[in-house]
């Protein structure tokens, strides 16, 4: 927080940050989430921002709970009538958002929003158009052990994905992603579900963009807790991964 704080080249009454939440089914976390998003962005004095929410069509109750940060100034929800998955509910939130710089935060409490601060450093410390919070690199507040073969689909992902990207990722399926908002808008984004992830890497790294890592801290769930992900989306991964490498 210091840091983003005393950084003299922020000018946090122009600079505006976007924050995109995708939720589905979240009635457990969602109302956590928000109040530690806003009360992260007080902390960093952060004056000019938007929360955008996109529900994906819960129906377990997020909704009600949504309708109280509807009328919070700065906060937007939009809903879904139909489940389309996270991509899905991501193009939403980037079609109804105007910022300086996006940050996609999960819905979850696996992504702890104070690590914010490491975030946003490389786009105005070095010339980073895209930084991913790595669940890997070490140096974050905490990490839960991760499960053995959720950690090995992740990292055979992001090494076919460094393959055809020529990047040395270390996180690539990471809920932790930020852009410059005017280089994530460049792009046509297609994909509805967790294959956003490699679809956004591998567009962006074709586009020759600056890609950046940080630590960040992970508190990851177990399927009783509300993981969604699965062995599924690790093979329709693999099939993005593929096409969107011959595609121009």
């Amino acid at each position: 927080i210091n840091k983003l704080n005393n950084y003299s080249m922020i000018d946090k009454k122009s600079f505006k940050l976007s924050i995109l939440i995708p939720c589905y089914n979240e009635k457990n976390t969602i109302e956590e989430v928000l109040k530690k998003i806003i009360m992260c962005l007080k902390d960093y004095n952060f004056l000019n921002y938007e929360i955008i929410i996109v529900d994906d069509n819960s129906n377990d109750g997020t909704r009600e709970i949504l309708k109280k940060f509807e009328i919070i100034d700065k906060v937007k929800v939009f809903y879904h009538k139909k489940n389309s998955g996270k991509g899905g509910a991501l193009h939403t939130a980037i079609e109804n958002s105007v910022s300086d710089i996006t940050i996609i935060q999960d819905a979850d409490l696996e992504y702890d929003p104070f690590d914010y601060d490491k975030l946003l450093l490389p786009f105005f410390e070095t010339d980073a158009d895209v930084v991913y919070g790595s669940r890997f690199l070490g140096g974050g507040k905490y990490v839960r052990t991760h499960f053995f073969w959720h950690y090995l689909a992740n990292k055979i992902l992001t090494f076919i994905c460094n393959i055809v990207t020529n990047l040395n990722l270390t996180d690539m399926e990471t809920g932790y992603k930020v852009f410059k908002s005017s280089v994530l808008k460049e792009i046509n984004l297609v994909e509805k579900t967790f294959s956003f992830e490699p679809e956004v890497t591998i567009k962006l790294a074709k586009k020759k963009k600056k890609f950046y890592e940080v630590p960040i801290t992970y508190k990851g769930r177990s399927y009783e807790e509300g993981k969604k992900i699965g062995l599924k989306d690790a093979f329709i991964a693999v099939k993005t991964i593929v096409l969107y490498s011959f595609r121009k």
